[in-house]
């Protein structure tokens, strides 16, 4: 596994840059998020575990159907599955977004968790925070805060740091059935990474989830990537 597409998307509906994404990642039991993934798909486990992953980035250079979309701060919340046709993708537990069109249209068209935040981002010489607080749909004004130093680019990233960053699908249940959305994207730069500050005010419990009481075992960065959308697929019933 070297973080290399294994496939172009043939038709996309959007494109998009990533950009000062934080990943961070925490161990947890397969059972604890089983029942939050959609049906058809399972946890992948990644080094024996199921992980949790926080991530923030800045959104890019979108464009919807070859449309230009403004830029907006991104935060979301994230599991790993695997369908049964062993395609490893990620399961969105919530999508936090400064942009309350982007948000709701993302929620109405492909059920994705989107949720207008009220949202702050900066990056400083090697500090880079994201700060984000729900305000519609709300859930008692759930949030998070976190704030990494950034460090020298890895080498050689690991297979579990690739495998929790180099994802090529997400599974999401729409009205029903659950698709499979293809994700093309440029192979990361990763870079090491410390946290230096991190605080979450109820977001992980409005996804489900428990509260994660321990640092993460992996705090990245990367400076950018540049992505691109395909169109949704129905997963077949087995």
């Amino acid at each position: 596994m070297d973080g290399q597409p294994p496939h172009l998307v043939p038709r996309s509906f959007t494109g998009q840059s990533w950009r000062d994404v934080v990943f961070l990642h925490w161990r947890t039991a397969p059972e604890a998020v089983a029942p939050l993934l959609p049906p058809g798909v399972e946890p992948d486990l990644v080094d024996g575990s199921a992980w949790v992953g926080v991530i923030g980035l800045r959104m890019t250079d979108l464009s919807l159907a070859g449309v230009p979309y403004p830029s907006f701060l991104e935060l979301n919340v994230r599991l790993y599955g695997r369908d049964a046709d062993g395609r490893q993708g990620v399961v969105f537990r919530a999508m936090e977004a400064s942009d309350p069109v982007f948000a709701a249209a993302s929620r109405a068209a492909l059920r994705l968790p989107y949720t207008w935040a009220s949202m702050r981002f900066a990056h400083t010489g090697d500090r880079v925070s994201y700060a984000t607080r729900r305000l519609l749909p709300a859930a008692g004004r759930a949030g998070v805060r976190m704030r990494v130093r950034t460090g020298e680019p890895i080498p050689r990233p690991s297979p579990a740091e690739i495998s929790l960053t180099a994802r090529w699908s997400l599974h999401q249940r729409w009205y029903g059935p659950t698709l499979r959305v293809p994700v093309h994207h440029d192979p990361w730069l990763l870079h090491r990474a410390d946290l230096l500050e991190w605080h979450d005010d109820g977001l992980l419990s409005a996804c489900g989830l428990p509260p994660l009481s321990q640092p993460p075992e992996s705090v990245l960065y990367a400076p950018a990537t540049t992505v691109r959308i395909g169109l949704p697929e129905r997963l077949a019933s087995r």
